[in-house]
């Protein structure tokens, strides 16, 4: 087994990147209803507007007010490749001791938590996006179960980022996820994005920059984000050497 790798740690990078995509394929899809068929692996997002059909799509499991069940393990045995990310992350789960991806079924309730199945759903389909690459998830409900899924859409697809994107999923993010470590869940977050990212001082400032946006995250002595500062950088524009002498002539 090679070294264990905490839950929490494939979350808090899985986290941020996460959540926008969440959103954007809120966004994207609006009121709709949904419905699935895994023998022809057709899945469909039906709204007013438009109808979004996914044939390339993964099953990860299903939660319950009860459990959580890896589709692997489903008794309903579905076809090898609907479930080979749900495999995929078994095997992931066994190399690096990570007990809930391994395991065909966890309790919802642990403790005196009580989490709703959808929130259970979310949070093991965001350690397989980071295990898989696969970032648009869908969480459908049907007969009291949630069913979660990894979709694949050209429509699913981030835009590039943006200095108002990125301001709405740092500040939202940070105060709504459960993460652990918010210095490696924003530096995850910035660099999958694809900007270049520094720590300065002690770790205690993340300065970012990339794609016509740059920034610096600011966090206390508590590895807690302090402030966040996300901006445009407009590039100075250089005029033609002909437009030049015009200017000056006209002096």
């Amino acid at each position: 087994m090679s070294e264990p790798v905490p839950l929490t740690r494939l979350l808090d990078d899985a986290g941020l990147l996460s959540l926008e995509h969440r959103l954007h394929v809120e966004e994207v899809l609006g009121t709709h209803r949904w419905q699935a068929d895994m023998e022809e692996r057709r899945l469909e997002f039906i709204g007013a507007e438009h109808t979004f059909v996914c044939t390339d799509f993964h099953l990860l499991g299903t939660a319950d007010a009860e459990s959580w069940l890896w589709a692997w393990a489903n008794p309903w045995g579905f076809a090898p490749p609907l479930i080979a990310v749900a495999q995929m992350v078994r095997e992931f789960g066994f190399r690096y001791g990570v007990a809930e991806l391994s395991v065909a079924e966890l309790p919802v309730a642990l403790g005196r938590a009580a989490p709703e199945p959808h929130q259970v759903a979310g949070l093991l389909a965001d350690a397989a996006k980071v295990i898989s690459g696969h970032w648009s998830s869908y969480c459908g409900v049907t007969d009291g179960t949630c069913v979660a899924f990894l979709v694949e859409h050209p429509a699913f697809l981030l835009p590039p980022p943006t200095a108002a994107g990125l301001a709405r999923v740092l500040a939202h993010g940070i105060n709504a996820l459960p993460l652990a470590d918010h210095r490696r869940a924003v530096q995850s977050y910035l660099s999958r994005r694809g900007l270049v990212t520094g720590f300065l001082e002690d770790y205690r400032l993340l300065e970012f920059s990339g794609s016509g946006v740059a920034g610096a995250v600011e966090f206390d002595d508590d590895g807690q984000v302090a402030n966040l500062d996300v901006g445009m950088v407009i590039d100075r524009i250089e005029l033609p050497a002909e437009t030049k002498a015009q200017s000056a002539n006209s002096l």
